[in-house]
């Protein structure tokens, strides 16, 4: 019976001990479980938070997608308003230039015929001028053939008239 008992009791022993290492290893297992648990809450909580960043991005996104689509639309009208502005200015200035032109060869054909006038003028009265000059040297030969006359007539006259006063002396 002792042996028995004390077989028994060896038993129990090595039973509490084996429960006892079970126990411990229960409780390394609990604690670990426990870490794993508290883990796979902060990373719930940082998925959570994550899945909240990312809807509240996404939202911004698509607030700035709108408001980007917004502006380029309004861009491009307003490129669109520029280009019909500067297309009518284009097509006015290219009018205007088109006329300016026309002018211009208007202008040039009658500097042309001015030019031509003026050469025509320039004949005529250099035509003139050298016939007027002419008339003038002829004139001017026969003036001085005249006072050349005249001073002649007049040495003679003076040589009668001292005759003739010569004569009244000498008759005195």
């Amino acid at each position: 019976g002792v042996f028995l008992y004390h077989h028994l009791q060896q038993k129990v022993r090595s039973a509490e001990a084996l429960a006892q290492k079970y126990k411990q290893q229960q409780e390394a297992l609990s604690a670990q479980l426990q870490v794993v648990y508290e883990h796979r809450s902060r990373l719930e909580r940082s998925l959570q938070k994550e899945r909240g960043e990312h809807k509240k991005t996404k939202e911004d996104f698509l607030v700035y997608k709108l408001e980007a689509q917004e502006a380029l639309n309004k861009e491009k009208q307003d490129s669109m308003n520029r280009y019909g502005a500067l297309s009518s200015q284009h097509k006015i200035l290219k009018n205007q230039h088109e006329d300016v032109k026309k002018q211009l060869i208007d202008l040039q054909l009658q500097h042309n015929s001015l030019k031509l006038e003026h050469r025509k003028t320039l004949e005529t009265h250099s035509q003139k001028y050298a016939q007027l000059q002419q008339e003038k040297d002829s004139e001017v030969t026969n003036l001085q053939d005249t006072v050349f006359k005249l001073r002649e007539e007049s040495k003679l006259l003076r040589k009668a008239h001292q005759e003739v006063h010569s004569q009244l002396l000498n008759a005195q």
